[in-house]
């Protein structure tokens, strides 16, 4: 009987780790499109949120190393199984929650695919301290004015503005002549 993997309704952050006991050709094979999904036992899943590729890639890093520098994942998590992961040889497949589109899903892999373990990424807070409130944050809080002494002060600001671009120009004029 085949292990069956259930992916509940809206799970996020997870990362699951197998091991890929096959050819690198075939390995390479599942980022076609259908293809992993097939090996799976799925309809459809989303390449984009899957990784496939040879440990080997991963140099001193390690795949353990990898989980945790480069997917997000808490060293404590990783520990436990550091040196199953590190143990692994030829290919490895991550596969993140987000490859199901929210969708509850059971996987039936093939016998070349083992499960090693899952891991959840590290949620980010976004919580934040609350603001000071100044006065001046506050909505209405500016000077109002009428619309009059706001057209007067728009007109006095273009009338400057008018002034210095022109004084502007005679001058390089002025130095162009003379």
């Amino acid at each position: 009987m085949l292990d069956v993997i259930e992916i509940p309704k809206g799970e996020r952050g997870v990362i699951r780790v197998f091991d890929l006991d096959m050819r690198p050709e075939q390995a390479r094979f599942l980022r076609e499109p259908g293809a992993l999904a097939q090996v799976l036992g799925v309809e459809d899943i989303d390449l984009d949120h899957v990784e496939i590729f040879p440990v080997s890639d991963l140099e001193d890093l390690g795949l353990a190393g990898y989980l945790t520098q480069g997917c997000g994942i808490p060293e404590d998590e990783v520990t436990a199984d550091r040196n199953r992961l590190n143990a692994i040889q030829g290919h490895v497949l991550l596969l993140r929650s987000r490859a199901f589109a929210g969708l509850a899903e059971r996987l039936t892999p093939a016998s070349q695919i083992t499960p090693i373990a899952s891991y959840g990424e590290s949620a980010i807070k976004w919580q934040a301290a609350p603001m000071a409130q100044n006065e001046s944050s506050k909505p209405y809080s500016a000077p109002q004015l009428s619309p009059r002494q706001a057209r007067h002060a728009a007109r006095r600001i273009g009338a400057s503005l008018f002034a210095v671009v022109m004084c502007v120009i005679v001058l390089v004029l002025y130095l162009v002549v003379f």
